[in-house]
């Protein structure tokens, strides 16, 4: 598979994952685990409007992968944001995660897929960055 055709279909991949978590996880509330862990990590006070609007910029990093602008920067950001919300997550919330603790491991193979797309993948895409 040429590395082109890779990248186009690791960037519908990854804009389908953050798609999922904004829209449907959170947006819509249709995984209320997911303001519980805001409520737990952020406090419950503001816990669903600010699920809400962490769910709009998920949806907004699926328009940003989707554009192919900037790929290195998005994949840094993309890398960082998971990293962090998963450091949170393991300990601060873990028993609200769907595999508890193992959910660093898919994290950190989330993380993985993303650097082979911005990092990995140079040839036969124009880096904008």
């Amino acid at each position: 598979m040429k590395a082109a055709t890779l990248s186009r279909l690791l960037a519908y991949a990854l804009a389908a994952v953050w798609l999922v978590n904004g829209l449907y996880c959170k947006v819509l509330h249709l995984v209320p685990r997911h303001e519980a862990i805001v409520a737990r990590i952020l406090g419950p006070t503001y816990a669903a409007p600010l699920t809400q609007l962490i769910g709009l910029a998920e949806m907004g990093m699926a328009v940003w992968v989707l554009s192919g602008r900037y790929i290195r920067l998005n994949a840094a950001v993309q890398i960082g944001l998971v990293a962090i919300m998963n450091v949170l997550e393991f300990f601060l919330a873990p028993d609200l995660l769907l595999w508890h603790r193992m959910n660093s491991v898919f994290a950190a193979l989330f993380i993985v897929v993303i650097y082979i797309y911005g990092f990995g993948l140079t040839l036969g895409r124009k880096q904008l960055l």
